[in-house]
């Protein structure tokens, strides 16, 4: 999609070709058997039932929006009309969403990024934002109103007496192009508080990575937290923090975050492991309520489990379903979700008026974690880089 020599329009229609020329083969299967060693209670049981009906019916509505000509997007219509077939009267839940096939990364590299904008949306302000590169160029993301709905919903599940509402936050991580800082800020200001913003370029971060300018490294993240340091120490109102896992670190070696009067701590990043929330609960904190996040550009926000000493510290994320699902497949059958406690690869679907994205599969692996407690749906457990790719991304950037 982003070669100079080959037209973008054809190339887009060159691969969408090529991947129907597989699609007649595909086979798909969301909901596997529960193992039989796997024992649920019957009320949890019970609204995984009602969850699974309520993702068919806004997958129906969600499917119907993007494949109708009134109100879908060029890209959609065009991926349709090459089909033969209509996913309007052919996919009744989310199970059908392996008809369409897996939902490629390319398509999202390169323009013209107003194919992906719904003709039902259209005159409303956009958003473009885009990932953070470390897999080549930078895929982009139209974003009207999801980026504050996940937001929104995420603050549903922050405890007020962590996150207390009309408290002030500082945003410690990347900005620019992607949609962090703007989420951050917005789920400040619906809880009643001001954002202050430090950024990160972990684009330049790559650069040096990539040379081996370690002592660069450190001198750009020393002057990160420098900033952060200057606005905490001359802003007392700040209670609340997000940044990302090496930031986090690096700030608690030069102050003690409850002494500064911070409560409550978000986090999210590419060196989050159970070993790490460990150390950050049991060495860095001091109590200070923490909360780890998985969520990028193309999904939206995953919650985490209450991350505990006696479940190992164990990292579990649960989706916003029915707005997003996070599964773990075969690698080799991607088709395939894996049985609970096996490892495998991520798939992200991302399901809004805005964007529909099935079955993209990810640059993470986890495994597959069952339902819990508010989220009667599957959750994946202890997420880091696909062994199969690490070669070919930077990692360690936050």
């Amino acid at each position: 999609m982003n070669l100079t020599s080959i037209p973008r329009v054809s190339k887009l229609k060159f691969q969408q070709k090529a991947v129907a020329g597989v699609r007649l083969h595909y086979s798909y299967s969301r909901f596997p058997p529960v193992s039989a060693t796997l024992a649920l209670p019957s009320e949890l049981q019970t609204r995984m039932a009602a969850a699974k009906e309520r993702l068919d019916a806004w997958t129906r509505e969600v499917v119907a929006w993007h494949f109708d000509p009134q109100t879908g997007c060029p890209f959609w219509l065009d991926y349709a009309s090459r089909l033969g077939w209509d996913p309007r009267q052919e996919i009744h839940g989310y199970d059908g969403l392996g008809k369409l096939g897996n939902f490629q990364d390319e398509w999202l590299r390169g323009g013209p990024v107003r194919k992906w904008v719904p003709k039902g949306l259209a005159g409303k302000p956009v958003f473009v934002f885009e990932t953070g590169g470390s897999t080549g160029v930078p895929k982009t993301r139209i974003n009207i109103e999801d980026f504050r709905i996940d937001y929104e919903l995420f603050s549903a599940t922050l405890p007020d007496s962590a996150f207390p509402k009309g408290a002030d936050w500082i945003s410690i991580g990347p900005s620019g192009p992607r949609r962090l800082r703007l989420s951050v800020e917005h789920l400040c200001q619906f809880r009643g508080g001001i954002c202050f913003s430090v950024d990160l370029d972990p684009r330049w971060v790559i650069k040096l990575l990539k040379r081996g300018a370690m002592e660069e490294v450190e001198l750009y993240k020393r002057h990160v937290i420098d900033q952060a340091l200057t606005i905490l120490r001359a802003h007392p109102n700040i209670h609340c923090i997000f940044t990302t896992p090496k930031l986090l670190e690096a700030l608690c070696e030069k102050v003690s975050l409850k002494k500064m009067g911070i409560t409550g701590i978000f986090c999210g990043g590419t060196e989050m492991t159970p070993q790490w929330c460990r150390f950050a609960m049991e060495e860095l904190l001091e109590g200070v309520y923490f909360t780890p996040t998985y969520g990028n550009t193309l999904m939206g926000l995953a919650v985490s489990r209450p991350v505990r000493k006696e479940d190992g510290y164990a990292i579990v994320y649960y989706p916003p379903s029915p707005r997003a699902m996070v599964e773990v497949v075969d690698p080799e059958q991607p088709s395939r979700v894996v049985e609970y406690g096996e490892t495998g690869r991520v798939r992200l679907t991302t399901l809004t008026k805005e964007f529909f994205m099935p079955l993209f599969l990810e640059r993470d692996e986890a495994e597959r974690e069952p339902p819990y407690g508010a989220y009667p749906w599957d959750g994946v457990k202890n997420v880091r880089p696909f062994k199969k790719l690490e070669k070919n991304v930077v990692e360690g950037v936050y």
